[in-house]
């Protein structure tokens, strides 16, 4: 309950969650809030201006692609992508990083040493890079964008879990258990585990706007999603070439990237401060 109270009480956490709550409603919402479908092409409408503009049509409040197809609707369903995109990553990085950083912790000795020289290689590397060549590995397509951006986003989840794990199996309550006979991995998954959560879910809440930053990196560069799948970076990739005629087609699914990034990082911020107990007193 003081979580929730300091969360609340945080500003900059509060206006995150709010925006945060906006996209994912948008996202849920899509099939019923985009007036057209994101594929539907209107021949006889090429690059329409949004509705500031003097010549803007009122049946496309933002206008449309070199294509002719809905930008509005075209923005709203890659919120979906998007975000479904940055929960894919989570999940996937968080599951495999959360297991390897309970084992380097728990278990140490040679397991630890295989595993953190594992993340210092794939640390060594920019993770843009990395994610590139894992792609160029598997090939273009925005599953493998997911795959190459979840292995970049496995060291941040490998050394905050180990951290976690260090810090819990130093206290009384493992050497008790120890002495009760509980099992090596009773201790780890039940009772040291849940002790690591809210740095987890810090984690979790960073790493989602980074896996949609990656994502649609890729998708810029044309090696992550494909046409005509409406994912924001790709739809930046695509107008790039109108940038001075039509400057609109680029403003519009980088703002959205931007917002919904910003929206992460301040939560993620503001969960920091609330779930770190030094700042209880505060």
């Amino acid at each position: 309950m003081q979580v929730i109270k300091r969360l609340i009480h945080s500003k900059g956490a509060l206006m995150g969650l709010i925006l945060l709550v906006l996209f994912v409603s948008v996202a849920l919402g899509a099939q019923w809030l985009a007036p057209h479908s994101p594929e539907e092409v209107f021949s006889e409408s090429l690059n329409l201006p949004p509705f500031w503009a003097d010549d803007a049509h009122q049946s496309h409040l933002l206008g449309t692609d070199d294509l002719g197809r809905d930008s509005l609707s075209r923005l709203i369903y890659g919120a979906r992508v998007s975000l479904g995109v940055g929960a894919l990553v989570v999940i996937l990085s968080m599951i495999v990083g959360t297991a390897l950083g309970l084992a380097a912790g728990y278990l140490g000795g040679w397991t630890d040493q295989v595993i953190m020289r594992g993340v210092d290689v794939l640390m060594s590397l920019p993770s843009i890079l990395l994610a590139i060549v894992v792609v160029a590995i598997l090939g273009p397509g925005l599953m493998n964008g997911i795959i190459a951006v979840s292995i970049v986003a496995l060291p941040g989840f490998i050394r905050v879990v180990r951290a976690a794990v260090l810090t819990e199996k130093a206290k009384t309550y493992v050497d008790a258990s120890i002495c009760l006979g509980a099992s090596s991995w009773r201790i780890s998954l039940f009772q040291i585990l849940p002790n690591c959560m809210a740095p987890i879910i810090v984690q979790s809440t960073l790493g989602f706007s980074d896996g949609i930053l990656n994502v649609a990196a890729l998708g810029f560069l044309g090696m992550g999603a494909q046409a005509p799948t409406p994912e924001w970076g790709a739809m930046l990739s695509d107008s790039r070439a109108y940038i001075e005629s039509s400057p609109w087609l680029v403003m519009l699914p980088g703002l959205c990237i931007l917002l919904v990034v910003l929206s992460f990082n301040i939560l993620g911020d503001g969960l920091r401060d609330a779930l770190d107990p030094k700042l209880k007193g505060r």
